[in-house]
Protein backbone atom coordinates (compact mmCIF):
# COMPACT_ATOMS: atom_id res chain seq x y z
CA UNK A 1 0.00 0.00 0.00
CA UNK A 2 3.04 2.44 0.71
CA UNK A 3 4.43 1.70 -2.69
CA UNK A 4 1.67 2.23 -4.39
CA UNK A 5 0.91 5.74 -2.97
CA UNK A 6 4.19 6.49 -3.97
CA UNK A 7 4.32 5.60 -6.89
CA UNK A 8 1.47 7.81 -7.67
CA UNK A 9 2.68 11.13 -5.30
CA UNK A 10 5.56 10.76 -8.36
CA UNK A 11 3.28 10.33 -11.19
CA UNK A 12 1.60 13.37 -10.08
CA UNK A 13 5.13 15.16 -9.45
CA UNK A 14 6.09 13.91 -12.69
CA UNK A 15 3.00 15.22 -14.55
CA UNK A 16 2.59 18.92 -12.52
CA UNK A 17 6.47 19.55 -13.88
CA UNK A 18 5.63 18.60 -17.37
CA UNK A 19 2.70 20.90 -17.41
CA UNK A 20 4.91 23.82 -15.54
CA UNK A 21 7.80 23.06 -18.14
CA UNK A 22 5.31 23.24 -21.07
CA UNK A 23 3.65 26.59 -19.55
CA UNK A 24 6.97 28.34 -19.24
CA UNK A 25 7.80 27.54 -23.01
CA UNK A 26 4.24 28.94 -24.21
CA UNK A 27 4.92 31.97 -21.75
CA UNK A 28 8.42 32.31 -23.24
CA UNK A 29 7.28 32.08 -27.06
CA UNK A 30 4.56 34.48 -26.75
CA UNK A 31 6.67 37.24 -25.10
CA UNK A 32 9.13 36.84 -28.09
CA UNK A 33 6.30 36.66 -30.55
CA UNK A 34 5.49 40.39 -28.95
CA UNK A 35 8.54 42.03 -28.36
CA UNK A 36 10.49 40.82 -31.73
CA UNK A 37 11.00 43.15 -34.30
CA UNK A 38 8.80 42.53 -37.64
CA UNK A 39 6.64 41.07 -35.47
CA UNK A 40 2.64 40.29 -36.34
CA UNK A 41 1.04 42.66 -33.73
CA UNK A 42 3.00 45.69 -35.02
CA UNK A 43 0.74 48.20 -35.80
CA UNK A 44 2.71 49.98 -38.34
CA UNK A 45 0.39 49.23 -41.53
CA UNK A 46 -1.99 50.80 -39.78
CA UNK A 47 -0.34 53.59 -38.42
CA UNK A 48 0.71 54.06 -42.22
CA UNK A 49 -2.60 53.73 -43.24
CA UNK A 50 -4.54 56.52 -40.60
CA UNK A 51 -1.16 58.45 -42.22
CA UNK A 52 -2.50 58.37 -45.46
CA UNK A 53 -6.34 59.34 -44.66
CA UNK A 54 -5.32 62.23 -42.94
CA UNK A 55 -3.37 63.32 -45.46
CA UNK A 56 -6.04 62.91 -47.54
CA UNK A 57 -8.39 64.83 -45.61
CA UNK A 58 -6.50 67.41 -44.92
CA UNK A 59 -5.98 68.06 -48.40
CA UNK A 60 -9.45 67.33 -49.07
CA UNK A 61 -10.48 70.28 -46.81
CA UNK A 62 -7.83 72.62 -47.96
CA UNK A 63 -9.11 71.96 -51.94
CA UNK A 64 -13.22 72.59 -50.71
CA UNK A 65 -11.49 76.45 -49.08
CA UNK A 66 -9.78 77.28 -52.20
CA UNK A 67 -12.88 76.65 -54.16
CA UNK A 68 -14.77 78.45 -51.74
CA UNK A 69 -12.58 81.38 -51.77
CA UNK A 70 -11.91 81.59 -55.60
CA UNK A 71 -15.48 81.93 -55.71
CA UNK A 72 -16.25 84.34 -53.37
CA UNK A 73 -13.30 86.65 -55.03
CA UNK A 74 -14.91 85.70 -58.15
CA UNK A 75 -18.03 87.10 -56.85
CA UNK A 76 -16.64 90.24 -55.54
CA UNK A 77 -14.88 91.32 -58.49
CA UNK A 78 -18.02 90.82 -60.41
CA UNK A 79 -19.61 92.96 -57.74
CA UNK A 80 -17.35 95.50 -57.85
CA UNK A 81 -17.64 95.78 -61.43
CA UNK A 82 -21.66 96.33 -61.42
CA UNK A 83 -20.84 98.63 -58.38
CA UNK A 84 -18.50 100.64 -60.94
CA UNK A 85 -21.55 100.87 -63.81
CA UNK A 86 -23.75 101.62 -60.95
CA UNK A 87 -21.63 104.35 -59.86
CA UNK A 88 -21.34 105.75 -63.50
CA UNK A 89 -25.28 105.90 -63.76
CA UNK A 90 -25.80 107.37 -60.17
CA UNK A 91 -23.50 110.05 -61.70
CA UNK A 92 -25.14 110.50 -65.15
CA UNK A 93 -28.33 110.90 -63.57
CA UNK A 94 -27.17 113.73 -60.98
CA UNK A 95 -25.95 115.24 -63.61
CA UNK A 96 -29.54 114.98 -65.37
CA UNK A 97 -31.39 116.22 -62.22
CA UNK A 98 -28.84 119.57 -62.02
CA UNK A 99 -29.97 120.16 -65.93
CA UNK A 100 -33.57 119.62 -64.53
CA UNK A 101 -33.16 121.97 -62.00
CA UNK A 102 -31.59 124.78 -64.09
CA UNK A 103 -34.57 123.99 -66.92
CA UNK A 104 -36.63 124.84 -64.09
CA UNK A 105 -35.12 127.95 -62.49
CA UNK A 106 -35.20 129.13 -66.18
CA UNK A 107 -38.56 128.41 -66.95
CA UNK A 108 -39.56 130.01 -63.56
CA UNK A 109 -37.24 133.35 -64.55
CA UNK A 110 -39.38 133.27 -67.53
CA UNK A 111 -42.39 132.46 -66.67
CA UNK A 112 -41.77 135.35 -63.95
CA UNK A 113 -40.51 138.08 -66.91
CA UNK A 114 -44.10 137.15 -68.78
CA UNK A 115 -46.08 137.67 -65.86
CA UNK A 116 -44.73 141.18 -65.72
CA UNK A 117 -44.84 141.62 -69.40
CA UNK A 118 -48.71 140.78 -68.91
CA UNK A 119 -49.60 142.83 -65.62
CA UNK A 120 -48.06 145.86 -67.58
CA UNK A 121 -49.79 145.44 -70.68
CA UNK A 122 -52.79 144.37 -68.34
CA UNK A 123 -52.73 148.01 -67.13
CA UNK A 124 -53.34 149.73 -70.17
CA UNK A 125 -56.55 147.53 -70.65
CA UNK A 126 -58.61 150.79 -68.95
CA UNK A 127 -57.71 152.91 -71.32
CA UNK A 128 -59.99 153.46 -74.18
CA UNK A 129 -59.09 151.45 -77.69
CA UNK A 130 -57.69 153.82 -80.00
CA UNK A 131 -60.47 154.74 -82.66
CA UNK A 132 -59.45 153.29 -86.27
CA UNK A 133 -61.49 153.29 -89.27
CA UNK A 134 -63.28 149.65 -89.22
CA UNK A 135 -61.98 148.86 -92.88
CA UNK A 136 -60.97 145.58 -94.56
CA UNK A 137 -57.50 147.16 -94.85
CA UNK A 138 -57.54 148.42 -91.04
CA UNK A 139 -58.61 143.94 -90.35
CA UNK A 140 -56.47 142.35 -92.76
CA UNK A 141 -53.66 144.56 -90.62
CA UNK A 142 -54.84 143.32 -87.89
CA UNK A 143 -55.04 139.83 -88.78
CA UNK A 144 -51.11 140.39 -90.11
CA UNK A 145 -50.08 141.75 -86.54
CA UNK A 146 -51.38 139.18 -84.69
CA UNK A 147 -50.06 136.39 -87.31
CA UNK A 148 -46.50 138.19 -87.18
CA UNK A 149 -46.68 138.49 -83.10
CA UNK A 150 -47.91 135.21 -82.30
CA UNK A 151 -44.91 133.80 -84.66
CA UNK A 152 -42.33 136.19 -82.90
CA UNK A 153 -43.82 134.98 -79.49
CA UNK A 154 -43.47 131.05 -80.49
CA UNK A 155 -39.73 131.56 -81.59
CA UNK A 156 -39.28 132.69 -78.16
CA UNK A 157 -40.74 129.84 -76.74
CA UNK A 158 -43.63 131.76 -75.26
CA UNK A 159 -46.19 130.03 -77.36
CA UNK A 160 -46.44 126.46 -77.84
CA UNK A 161 -46.38 125.16 -81.66
CA UNK A 162 -50.60 124.29 -81.09
CA UNK A 163 -51.05 127.54 -79.81
CA UNK A 164 -49.57 129.31 -83.11
CA UNK A 165 -51.20 126.81 -85.46
CA UNK A 166 -54.62 127.88 -83.49
CA UNK A 167 -53.08 131.62 -83.70
CA UNK A 168 -52.80 131.79 -87.68
CA UNK A 169 -56.34 129.66 -88.17
CA UNK A 170 -58.12 132.29 -85.98
CA UNK A 171 -59.76 130.22 -83.72
CA UNK A 172 -60.13 129.01 -80.54
CA UNK A 173 -60.14 132.65 -79.14
CA UNK A 174 -57.82 134.06 -81.65
CA UNK A 175 -59.50 136.87 -83.45
CA UNK A 176 -57.78 139.16 -85.65
CA UNK A 177 -60.58 141.86 -85.75
CA UNK A 178 -59.36 143.17 -82.40
CA UNK A 179 -57.01 145.90 -82.00
CA UNK A 180 -53.83 145.28 -81.84
CA UNK A 181 -53.37 146.67 -78.59
CA UNK A 182 -55.73 144.01 -77.19
CA UNK A 183 -53.50 141.45 -79.10
CA UNK A 184 -50.69 142.49 -77.66
CA UNK A 185 -52.55 142.05 -73.98
CA UNK A 186 -53.95 138.72 -75.44
CA UNK A 187 -50.74 137.53 -76.25
CA UNK A 188 -48.61 138.43 -73.34
CA UNK A 189 -51.55 136.47 -70.99
CA UNK A 190 -51.14 133.34 -73.19
CA UNK A 191 -47.34 133.59 -73.37
CA UNK A 192 -47.52 133.58 -69.25
CA UNK A 193 -50.11 130.59 -68.93
CA UNK A 194 -47.76 129.00 -71.54
CA UNK A 195 -44.76 129.62 -69.64
CA UNK A 196 -46.25 128.54 -66.49
CA UNK A 197 -47.15 125.03 -68.14
CA UNK A 198 -43.75 124.34 -68.82
CA UNK A 199 -42.48 125.62 -66.12
CA UNK A 200 -45.18 122.99 -63.91
CA UNK A 201 -43.68 119.87 -66.64
CA UNK A 202 -39.98 121.35 -65.66
CA UNK A 203 -40.53 120.87 -62.03
CA UNK A 204 -42.05 117.49 -62.32
CA UNK A 205 -39.04 116.43 -64.63
CA UNK A 206 -36.98 117.25 -62.34
CA UNK A 207 -39.01 115.43 -59.21
CA UNK A 208 -38.41 112.65 -61.34
CA UNK A 209 -35.30 112.94 -62.28
CA UNK A 210 -34.40 113.44 -58.41
CA UNK A 211 -35.93 110.24 -57.92
CA UNK A 212 -34.13 108.66 -60.39
CA UNK A 213 -30.99 109.89 -58.96
CA UNK A 214 -31.40 109.09 -55.95
CA UNK A 215 -32.79 105.36 -56.41
CA UNK A 216 -29.51 105.26 -58.55
CA UNK A 217 -27.40 106.53 -55.85
CA UNK A 218 -28.44 104.11 -53.33
CA UNK A 219 -28.11 101.23 -56.01
CA UNK A 220 -24.78 101.81 -56.11
CA UNK A 221 -23.86 102.16 -52.68
CA UNK A 222 -25.31 98.71 -51.78
CA UNK A 223 -23.26 97.01 -54.86
CA UNK A 224 -20.15 98.72 -52.95
CA UNK A 225 -21.27 97.77 -49.87
CA UNK A 226 -22.07 94.03 -51.17
CA UNK A 227 -18.59 93.88 -52.97
CA UNK A 228 -16.80 95.45 -49.84
CA UNK A 229 -18.42 92.38 -47.91
CA UNK A 230 -17.74 89.47 -50.62
CA UNK A 231 -13.67 91.01 -50.49
CA UNK A 232 -13.59 90.51 -47.17
CA UNK A 233 -15.50 86.76 -46.79
CA UNK A 234 -12.97 86.17 -49.44
CA UNK A 235 -9.75 87.47 -48.06
CA UNK A 236 -11.17 86.07 -44.36
CA UNK A 237 -11.29 82.54 -45.67
CA UNK A 238 -8.07 82.78 -47.48
CA UNK A 239 -6.59 83.74 -43.92
CA UNK A 240 -7.89 80.37 -42.54
CA UNK A 241 -6.65 78.44 -45.20
CA UNK A 242 -5.12 75.36 -44.33
CA UNK A 243 -1.31 75.28 -45.26
CA UNK A 244 0.08 73.98 -48.81
CA UNK A 245 -0.08 70.77 -49.82
CA UNK A 246 3.30 70.10 -48.91
CA UNK A 247 3.64 72.14 -45.30
CA UNK A 248 0.03 70.01 -44.81
CA UNK A 249 1.55 66.72 -45.79
CA UNK A 250 4.52 67.52 -43.42
CA UNK A 251 2.00 68.23 -40.90
CA UNK A 252 -0.05 65.08 -40.98
CA UNK A 253 3.12 62.86 -41.39
CA UNK A 254 4.07 64.60 -38.11
CA UNK A 255 1.39 63.22 -36.09
CA UNK A 256 1.04 59.90 -37.38
CA UNK A 257 4.85 59.86 -36.61
CA UNK A 258 3.66 61.10 -33.10
CA UNK A 259 1.15 58.85 -32.83
CA UNK A 260 3.38 55.82 -34.17
CA UNK A 261 5.67 56.38 -31.65
CA UNK A 262 3.29 56.55 -28.74
CA UNK A 263 1.87 52.83 -29.63
CA UNK A 264 5.26 51.45 -29.89
CA UNK A 265 5.55 52.90 -26.38
CA UNK A 266 2.48 51.81 -24.98
CA UNK A 267 3.46 48.28 -26.15
CA UNK A 268 6.86 48.58 -24.99
CA UNK A 269 5.56 49.50 -21.87
CA UNK A 270 2.77 46.75 -21.88
CA UNK A 271 5.67 44.15 -23.15
CA UNK A 272 8.08 45.17 -20.45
Amino acid sequence: MENLLSDLLIEVIRSTTLWLVLLGLALAAGIWLVVRPGGPVTAQPADESGYDVAVRDAEGRRQRLVTRAAELHRYAEEVAVAAERSAVTAQRRRDEWLAAQETVETTWQAYEAADAAARRLGATAVLPEPQTPRTPAEYADRERFLHRAAMVACTRQELTVLQLSDALANRNGWDPRRHPAEQEILLRRAARDSLLAAHRVAEERERTAWRDAEVAAAAARSLREEAFAAASRAAQLRRWLPTPAGKAHGLAGEEARQQHRTARRWRAARAG
